[in-house]
This record gives C-alpha cells, structure tokens and sequence, in this order.
C-alpha cells in the first residue's frame, strides 16, 4: 500500500520516526504537566473554600444567580420566538397574501 513515507529513504524515515517519537513524548509530558498543575489548583481551591465558609456561599450563591440569568436569557429567548410567532398568525389574518402565515 503506498504512503507519504514509501518514497523516503531508509534514513530519512528513520529520522522521521525519532522526531514524530520525541513530539508524542513532549506533548505526552505537557499533559501530564497540566493535569499535576490541575489537580495542584483544585486542592488549593478546595482548602481555601473548606477554611472560608463566607467565600463558598458567595460563590454558590453567584453561581446560582448566573444559573437563574441564563434560564431567564433563555426563557426569553423562546418567548420572542413564540410572541414573533403569534404576531406573524395575528398579521396573516389581515394580510394572507404575505406569506409566512
């Protein structure tokens, strides 16, 4: 089966290989670089929310509220659709010629 490769010299795959090789092996010790700084920047979050008590329930309760903004965003949202909606009904009764109703 013929690939980019099958016109490389033996030497030149080689090298290749080595410099695909080192690549993984980088991006392999980026990640787990991240992951360590990760789960080092969880555990301080987690001990400073479990010594403030105050900072935890601010922060849930600005959670909360950006929920309750995005379900109101949303509910708004559909509700233009739906008020769009029933005025395009309301103007095809008193112009059914234009269309969209």
């Amino acid at each position: 089966m013929y690939n980019e490769y099958d016109n490389l010299s033996f030497e030149e795959q080689l090298h290749l290989t080595e410099s695909q090789i080192i690549q993984r092996h980088n991006q392999q010790m980026f990640l787990r670089r991240n992951a360590q700084l990760l789960q080092q920047e969880l555990e301080l979050e987690a001990e400073l929310l479990e010594e403030n008590p105050e900072l935890a329930q601010m922060i849930h309760s600005l959670n909360m509220q950006e929920i309750q903004s995005n379900q109101r965003g949303l509910e708004n949202v559909l509700g233009l659709e739906e008020s769009a909606s029933k005025k395009q009904s309301v103007w095809s009764k008193f112009f059914p010629g234009l269309g969209g109703g």
